[in-house]
């Protein structure tokens, strides 16, 4: 039982490594995200990216596809303003707080109402 424990484990770093190695998919360095009546929010990915550094803050809630978090919200799975109130804003107020460089943290700040 140990040696299949042990092997599992190696396998798994194995893999990790063959990931690391082959470049993750890291989408696209700016992107234009629905924003509903209010207009489109133009989200700077790459900077968050930089920022954060750990895909899963943000994408342990939807999957990294073009179009899910609308998807879910249309699924039911994530409510309306679910991202943007309970990761976003959450994200930038804490880093104003801390004294750090922080994002938008009001509506109009993000959301570019078409005309």
């Amino acid at each position: 039982m140990r040696v299949k424990v042990v092997a599992v484990a190696f396998c798994v770093c194995m893999l990790l490594a063959a990931m690391s190695l082959a470049g993750e998919n890291k989408g696209a360095a700016t992107m234009e995200l629905s924003g509903g009546t209010r207009g489109p929010v133009p989200f700077t990915h790459q900077q968050h990216q930089n920022v954060l550094k750990d895909c899963n803050i943000c994408h342990a809630l939807f999957p990294q596809q073009k179009g899910s978090i609308e998807k879910l919200k249309t699924d039911g799975t994530l409510k309306k303003k679910q991202v943007m109130n309970k990761m976003c804003l959450k994200c930038h107020r804490a880093r104003k707080k801390a004294g750090e460089k922080f994002g938008p943290i009001t509506c109009k700040q993000c959301h570019a109402k078409e005309k």
